[in-house]
């Protein structure tokens, strides 16, 4: 039960930002997996460098996470103002500019990490297994679990609860309307777009951290 639950909520993590690009600004991003793939291989990168770093490599792992999120949320910035933008309301577009934006960040990512798989261990602090009555429990998969419900909570707590969140859902029904209240939908829409590519970094670095390894095409 909690491998399945460590499981669905990775995927969910993964795949939030994709809904909320599709749900909210109706865009068709098939180069989501992109910014999957650069979140696990930043990781490799800020966890070579913090290797050892304190709670047996757990501050590291963190690190690792806000850091992939960061920099997936300044590319996806560049992706929705260069590929996106000039694409709105126009689907088979928006397919087929975002997969060749993916094609060309998969081969980005060739040229800065290299072609081939990078290890990605998990640190001595989310090694082994916990006994839960007579089920021994991988510790990262009890990790994965609580990251993806905070993620999961935080998401509903802001589409749902606060004031950015109502006028996101409004400005989806009649964006006419809100922006003639004075609010400017197309920078929300950007910070969605920012936000959906931020959770694509940190569910690629949960998935790679499930796999142990990082390859380019992992997207």
């Amino acid at each position: 039960t909690v491998a399945g639950l460590a499981m669905g909520l990775i995927v969910f993590v993964i795949a939030s930002g994709l809904t909320l690009v599709f749900g909210l600004m109706d865009v068709l991003n098939f180069g989501h997996g992109i910014f999957i793939a650069i979140g696990a291989f930043v990781a490799t990168s800020v966890m070579g460098w913090s290797a050892g770093a304190g709670w047996d490599g757990l501050a590291g792992v963190f690190a690792a996470m806000l850091v992939a999120m960061a920099v997936a949320a300044a590319i996806g910035w560049a992706f929705e103002r260069v590929i996106i933008r000039p694409v709105y309301g126009m689907h088979l577009k928006q397919i087929l500019i975002t997969m060749g934006g993916m094609i060309v960040g998969e081969e980005l990512i060739k040229v800065i990490w290299g072609p081939q798989q990078i290890p990605l261990p998990l640190p001595a602090g989310m090694q082994g297994s916990w006994l839960i009555g007579e089920a021994a429990v991988e510790k990262y998969r009890l990790v994965a679990v609580i990251v993806g419900l905070l993620v999961f909570a935080l998401l509903a707590w802001t589409l749902s609860r606060t004031k950015v969140g109502l006028l996101i859902r409004a400005g989806v029904q009649d964006r006419e309307m809100v922006e003639s209240l004075g609010y400017r939908i197309r920078r929300l829409f950007v910070g969605v777009f920012v936000a959906g590519s931020a959770l694509a970094g940190l569910g690629g670095v949960m998935w790679g951290l499930y796999q142990q390894t990082v390859i380019p095409q992992m997207g």
